[in-house]
This record gives structure tokens, C-alpha cells and sequence, in this order.
């Protein structure tokens, strides 16, 4: 099964946290950049607030697409060390990675966020959303950073996932949803009939929309 756009793999993904619907206590975070039209949807569907975790991919020097590791807030790394082994990537190469993400990371939260502080996590059941699990390092990242911030529950949805990957994911989240574990898997964006980047002027339409929709909903 494929699915048509993020939009489409949303509203499949939201059917099936309907248990989570209509909770105060319900927070739903997107994974910037491809998470975010992923996660709008299931926001909305469960009529839970929408933010985003901020989370960099530190790409293999000259293939960006293959992960060596992941950042986040709170000082967060995550290095897959056995690929980095096996590929003979330099430590200091991996640290200059490292620099230059965690200030692409910085300027995306000034970006997305405009001076908004981010959504409060503390003791709250946190819908971690993505458009795809390949390697999930950013995933990895994502879950040990909130970890820090003390929520009641994580659940990590998505569309689609590595077999392998989702069965690590599951192990250190308190759940995973994920409809699809396609092998061979290859990459997220085979699953997608339409997965064009998503851009920064996207990501922040949507939350700007989410913020609207929240507004309304509770009548301010």
C-alpha cells in the first residue's frame, strides 16, 4: 500500500490513535521538515494541540541522505557508531557535522517557532510524529531529548517504517504505530506517490494553520 501524499498518510495514521482523541493531556509533535503535514493531520483528527520537536540528521559526509547520527535539543547525539566505523568516517569530520547541524537546528527553531515558547511536556501523553522510519536516528534522538523534559507517555507514530528500525523504536518508546513495515524497504519516499521536500514557508503555513484551528476550537 502506498499513500497518495502526507496529508493522505496523516488521516490513515490518525484512525488508528482514535484512544488518544478529545484528551487534554494529549500533545502531538511533528519532526521537522516531513513530519510536520504528517502530524497537522492527526492534530486535528484528535483535537489535541500541534508543535514541533526540532531534530537534525547528521548525514554521511558526501551521501547527506544516509544518517551517521542524530541531534536535538538539550544537547542530544545520537551516533550510529558501527556505520561510522564501517564507513572510516573521521571523528573530527563527525564533529564538524555535528556543528554545523546544531546550527541549522537553532535557526529552525527561531524560524518555526517566531519567539513562541515551546509547548509544555511535562507529564503530558506526547504523539510523536514523522512521515517515515528508514534508519531513525532523528527518531532516537527525539525520544532521548523529550525523556528529559519528563512526559507521561511517548507514542511515536508513523506511516511507515524499516522492520528493524521500528523493532529498536518500539524498545525505547512506550509505543509505536506504525501501519506499514514494507520489506524490502529501501526508503520512505518509495511509499509515497507524491513526497516532494517539504520547505521551511510549508512548515511554517501549517503551524501557523494549527495555531488557527486551536484558536477557534476553543473559542478565543
Amino acid at each position: 500500500m502506498r499513500f497518495r501524499n502526507r496529508a493522505d498518510a496523516g488521516r490513515q495514521l490518525a484512525a488508528q490513535l482514535t484512544k488518544y482523541a478529545g484528551r487534554s493531556d494529549v500533545l502531538v509533535l511533528a519532526l521537522p521538515r516531513g513530519g510536520v503535514p504528517v502530524a497537522f493531520e492527526v492534530a486535528a483528527a484528535l483535537a489535541a494541540p500541534l508543535d514541533v520537536f526540532l531534530v537534525r540528521k547528521l548525514g554521511v559526509p558526501g551521501h547527506p541522505e544516509l544518517a551517521m547520527g542524530a541531534i536535538a535539543a538539550g544537547g542530544v547525539e545520537i551516533l550510529n557508531e558501527a556505520l561510522i566505523r564501517d564507513l572510516g568516517v573521521p571523528s573530527a569530520l563527525v564533529e564538524q557535522t555535528a556543528v554545523r547541524e546544531r546550527i541549522e537546528l537553532e535557526r529552525r527553531d527561531q524560524l518555526f517557532r517566531g519567539g513562541r515558547r515551546p509547548a509544555i511536556v511535562r507529564d503530558r501523553t506526547v504523539v510523536l510524529v514523522d512521515d517515515g522510519l528508514a534508519t531513525g536516528s532523528t527518531m532516537e534522538a527525539a525520544i532521548v531529548a523529550l525523556r528529559q523534559h519528563a512526559p507521561e507517555r511517548i507514542v511515536v507514530a508513523v506511516p511507515v517504517g524499516a522492520r528493524n528500525t521500528c523493532d529498536r523504536i518500539r524498545r525505547i518508546a512506550d509505543r509505536l504505530v506504525c501501519l506499514q513495515t514494507p520489506e524490502p524497504f529501501n526508503a520512505v519516499g518509495q511509499w509515497y506517490d507524491a513526497f516532494e521536500q517539504t520547505g521551511d514557508d510549508e512548515v511554517i503555513r501549517v503551524l501557523a494553520a494549527a495555531d488557527r484551528t486551536a484558536t477557534y476550537a476553543h473559542g478565543l
